[in-house]
């Protein structure tokens, strides 16, 4: 039986007790992984123990795909019409919102992201994605095509099926609801791998899915190592898709695995080393804000973090001026604290790797301009860092730190900074900042980038499709492009002439609110349109009971009208006239 995690804040920004389960979430249950091991989840400002969850395994991650399937064959896919599971995640929404400060102080917790962050970010986002996701699960349609009179064909998008998950730890609650919200609208079942670092906010989500009435299997999580779950949700070959967000080098791994097994479809969304354009006709301190946000934000861990920095050769001193003192106005400290902008890295693993790209930079002769190193004497705090004098073929320019450590880079002029901002094998994110829209325009169509802000940076709404190019993965997050990804198209061939049963009608309407000679032209139309189709029993008439128009119809031998329904009562009602598959 797994353990209850059972904690109480107490801090000036959230007062509170978090209670769920720590195990496993399989087929409606939490439960011990199957070899009864575990995983400690540490604090990162000060390296302790928060809490043991349970560890998966390969036959964890069988007996969830197993518990999805089943799901997916009675009670979800198809089973489960659109509006109900609309009606489900809506309910996931509104209780994620009445947890929603929980929720942040768990992502600071486990993370060490701020809590106001968090709170006003990362679960706002996560919220607004599920009611998204759940205004477009009954309204997923097919196409009907054109090909000869004698057939109709049309498409039915039908969800896929199983399909595996693996999410980061730099936004743990976001991450879970870009996945979780196009999967769960378009009818498939999920097994999921939240990071073994933080997988608090996903096993509290997984208690409130329960809350809200999931059947068992629609959703299953497994925590885990990416080595033992990761890998074995790549490879399973019941999974239908895996989207994975996280580094690039673990997603080619994740693509050959979908090579290796059953082509399964993936979406990847990996690293990023983001240009931040600075023109010498911006307003300089809105440049300034919006840069220090677009490095320093989440503790520089961000994936479309704005970490190249490129300013003109005319404003650069007065910009680096004033970037350096916003800079040093950053309160790095304690999650909980309400005047804290920076927490702590993530890890020990990961303070280590920013570090050590820090070294490599001050190695190959870069200046460390600010910061650059640890902040306090325990966590894995680091201090915001700003390099200048850099040269372009750098590791500190080229690869992706993920951490707060930003490179200032002059440029002369616009060819200039296209040129080094294109200099890289990511193609995520890129912002600019200038008051010349032209400019903006022509610039943003040259980056090779996949989101582009202007006058802004790191702004995120689910509406919005976010993904980009090169290394930086396949396909995109977020808004109706994830719709897609998550159904497959099926075509069908339908021989009109090998069935009796009548597949056509027209529907005429016309408002009593306009003139006669109108809904004249409306029904000539529609009388035409009618009598292309030689098996048309019905017509439908939205009209004027005295229009001399309905006798006509009535009266009509070709069209065969069986029923007539008038309904004129609704001024706001346009002309329209068309034929409609039954």
């Amino acid at each position: 039986m797994p353990q209850i995690f059972n904690y109480t804040f107490n801090t000036s920004v959230y007062k509170g007790t978090s209670n769920f389960s720590t195990g496993l979430y399989i087929n409606g249950k939490f439960v011990d992984g199957s070899e009864g091991g575990s995983i400690d989840v540490i604090n990162p400002t000060n390296g302790k123990v928060i809490t043991s969850v349970s560890e998966g395994t390969p036959k964890d991650v069988d007996l969830a795909v197993q518990a999805a399937q089943k799901a997916f064959d009675t009670v979800w896919g198809l089973n489960t019409p659109g509006f109900e599971r609309g009606r489900l995640l809506y309910k996931l929404a509104d209780l994620m919102e009445q947890h929603a400060d929980e929720y942040a102080a768990l992502e600071a917790l486990d993370n060490g992201k701020t809590f106001n962050w968090a709170r006003k970010a990362d679960v706002e986002v996560a919220i607004g994605t599920i009611r998204y996701y759940a205004g477009w699960a009954d309204k997923i349609h097919g196409n009907t095509i054109e090909t000869t009179k004698d057939k109709i064909s049309y498409t039915v998008h039908e969800p896929l099926g199983v399909v595996g998950q693996i999410i980061p730890w730099n936004f743990p609650l976001m991450m879970l609801a870009w996945k979780f919200g196009p999967a769960l609208a378009c009818g498939n079942t999920i097994v999921l791998k939240p990071s073994e670092f933080t997988p608090l906010t996903a096993l509290l989500t997984a208690k409130l899915c329960h809350e809200v009435g999931f059947p068992p299997g629609v959703i299953n999580i497994v925590n885990g190592y990416g080595p033992t779950v990761g890998d074995a949700i790549s490879h399973h070959m019941h999974i239908e898709k895996v989207a994975f967000t996280g580094s690039t080098l673990v997603g080619r791994k994740v693509m050959q695995a979908a090579a290796d097994t059953n082509l399964k479809d993936i979406s990847l969304e990996l690293g990023g080393k983001s240009p931040n354009i600075i023109f010498d006709d911006c307003d300089i301190d809105q440049a300034v804000s919006w840069t220090v946000h677009g490095i320093f934000w989440n503790h520089g861990q961000a994936c479309c973090a704005g970490s190249r920095i490129f300013v003109h050769a005319k404003i650069y001193d007065e910009f680096l001026a004033k970037f350096t003192e916003k800079t040093k106005s950053l309160k790095v400290g304690d999650p909980f604290s309400p005047d804290s902008y920076q927490g702590p890295q993530v890890s020990q693993q990961q303070y280590d790797r920013v570090m050590g790209y820090i070294e490599s930079g001050r190695e190959a002769g870069a200046t460390v301009h600010l910061g650059g190193e640890r902040w306090g004497n325990e966590g894995y705090f680091i201090k915001p860092t700003i390099f200048t004098e850099t040269k372009p073929d750098m590791r500190i320019v080229q690869e992706e730190i993920f951490g707060p450590v930003g490179v200032v880079i002059k440029f002369e002029n616009d060819d200039d900074v296209i040129r080094q901002a294109n200099d890289t094998v990511y193609g995520l994110a890129a912002a600019m900042f200038t008051k010349n829209i032209d400019r903006a325009l022509k610039t943003s169509q040259k980056l090779r980038a996949g989101t582009t802000w202007i006058n802004c940076a790191n702004q995120l709404h689910p509406q919005v499709p976010f993904g980009g190019l090169q290394a930086v993965g396949v396909k995109y997050q977020s808004e109706q492009a994830q719709i897609s990804l998550s159904r497959t198209v099926n075509s069908l061939d339908h021989d009109t002439m090998k069935t009796s049963a009548p597949y056509m009608r027209v529907i005429i309407a016309a408002s009593r609110h306009h003139q006669h000679n109108a809904a004249n032209s409306i029904l000539l139309r529609a009388v035409d349109v009618a009598r292309g189709h030689s098996n048309i029993n019905e017509v439908i008439v939205d009209s004027s009971p005295k229009s001399k128009w309905l006798e006509a119809l009535k009266r009509s031998d070709e069209l065969k009208v069986e029923t007539i329904i008038a309904n004129y009562e609704d001024p706001n009602h346009l002309f329209n006239a068309r034929a409609r598959s039954n």
